[in-house]
């Protein structure tokens, strides 16, 4: 299960998971329900034939107002399935392990989906600036590797004590976009 938190940001949690249902049409079986002050969404289309072909979609998603922020937690149906469908369909005829594959597109379309509503949800709360998350770029959001100076998705300065390439300022901010004495973006 993925988990983003979002400091200094308060999702209205009602308000999130009615967004987040109505990205799921008619074809999906949906169920909220509150455990203690978390508020669980979950998802699924699935029927006998779905699961058999490979093409069964499924999600969880849990938001949980926290001191200073919000945790959002999303996870999918295990791979394992799409897996072991498609080792099946190999076997039966290499043209139906295009199915399995379509599924596994399908759920990781339907995560990405959820996520860009929660990324809007939090935008619209903090004023159109999400917060970068702890681990991860602040331009872009990419995981950024232990040690790293530079994004290496976007080019972005990871580390305060870098110097601007512009003027050779030190930057003050590990997550700043432009330089913090000339103003010029800091990214190559």
């Amino acid at each position: 299960m993925e988990s983003r938190y979002y400091p200094g940001v308060e999702a209205d949690v009602i308000k999130l998971t009615t967004e987040l249902r109505d990205l799921f049409d008619e074809d999906f079986d949906v169920q909220t329900m509150q455990v203690s002050s978390t508020a669980v969404l979950q998802a699924r289309k699935s029927s006998t034939l779905r699961d058999i072909t490979g093409l069964s979609a499924a999600v969880t998603i849990k938001i949980t107002p926290e001191t200073g922020g919000t945790r959002v937690e999303v996870g999918m149906q295990k791979w394992f399935d799409k897996a072991a469908v498609a080792a099946v369909a190999f076997l039966v005829s290499g043209v139906l392990i295009a199915l399995p594959a379509l599924g596994a597109y399908w759920q990781y379309k339907l995560t990405e989906d959820a996520w860009k509503i929660i990324e809007e949800h939090i935008a619209r709360k903090a004023g159109g600036y999400v917060p970068p998350m702890p681990g991860r770029c602040g331009t872009c959001g990419t995981a950024a590797s232990a040690g790293s100076a530079y994004c290496s998705s976007c080019g972005a300065n990871l580390h305060v004590g870098l110097t601007c390439p512009h003027c050779n300022a030190i930057q003050k901010d590990p997550n700043a976009r432009f330089c913090n004495s000339c103003g010029k973006a800091i990214t190559s």
